[in-house]
């Protein structure tokens, strides 16, 4: 799809989406999460909306309880989670989000996991960023870092936050 065409495309994409942001993690707090509220300030910048924010436990039954949450809102198209991606012990999100997505958009952890590589180098490898579709909403789950917090927002998922929203009510 050439430059032109695909700006046609995404025009008729909805301007303003209602998001849902979860940080997950054992260790911070409101006042202390700086990767959440990173977020919330992008999506603002961009029109968009912050329907809720939760701060939860690396734990699967808390993360899939709020993604549970989050579908029940029909004013909720689109739910942004940060942190828990990591291969330590701890980091279960993965799991837990990807036990419940039912198309996974495998592109989005691959040109993350390659954006990061240009930035930090092999440790890439060990991010286990991922996308996908739930009951007619966009998910995304990525690493709770500030520094990939905001490449996630701003390379890859605020370019096309509304044309996926429109994608998926088609």
């Amino acid at each position: 799809m050439g430059s032109h065409a695909a700006h046609e495309h995404k025009s008729h994409a909805p301007r303003t989406v209602g998001c849902m942001v979860i940080t997950c993690s054992d260790t911070r707090t409101p006042d202390t999460d700086t990767s959440g509220q990173l977020i919330h300030k992008l999506l603002r910048q961009f029109g968009h909306e912050v329907i809720s924010y939760h701060l939860v436990k690396d734990e699967p039954a808390q993360i899939t309880g709020r993604i549970a949450e989050g579908l029940a809102n029909k004013a909720v198209q689109a739910i942004i989670i940060n942190g828990g991606t990591g291969i330590s012990k701890r980091d279960s999100t993965f799991e837990a989000v990807d036990a419940m997505l039912e198309k996974r958009l495998v592109g989005f952890g691959e040109i993350f996991r390659y954006l990061t590589y240009q930035d930090i180098g092999s440790p890439a490898i060990m991010s286990r960023a991922t996308a996908g579709i739930i009951k007619g909403r966009i998910l995304f789950s990525t690493p709770g870092s500030e520094n990939a917090v905001r490449l996630a927002m701003e390379k890859l998922i605020l370019p096309e936050l509304g044309h996926l929203v429109k994608e998926l009510t088609k």
